[in-house]
């Protein structure tokens, strides 16, 4: 499986432009959960796959090699990390996180 990148046809779009390929990526199964859960503190390996409810270690193993192909993970001796670019975007998600509240709420009543 190919990790979806800026100039590269991915799911959707195949003019390569950057949103989609990041739509792309992070759409695809557990690649949020990991980029949430690496959020706060570094993960070992077996730790990540806890904290993902257990999921397969191929499954694992092929997500994190995509999202550090992308740039937004990497390996330290503490474990898997967010990198710059990472902690980058899931602050960016954050606005995104309080829209989705506002519209749970308003879509609940």
């Amino acid at each position: 499986m190919t990790t979806p990148l800026p100039k590269k046809l991915v799911r959707g779009s195949s003019s390569g432009v950057a949103i989609m390929a990041v739509f792309d990526l992070l759409g695809r199964k557990w690649n949020m959960r990991i980029m949430w859960e690496l959020n706060s503190d570094p993960l070992s390996f077996r730790g990540l796959q806890e904290r993902c409810d257990g999921m397969s270690p191929s499954v694992l193993n092929t997500r994190i090699k995509q999202l550090t192909e992308a740039e937004l993970v990497f390996t330290t001796s503490e474990g898997y990390k967010l990198t710059t670019l990472g902690l980058s975007l899931m602050n960016t998600l954050n606005p995104l996180r309080d829209w989705a509240a506002d519209w749970e709420e308003k879509i609940s009543k």
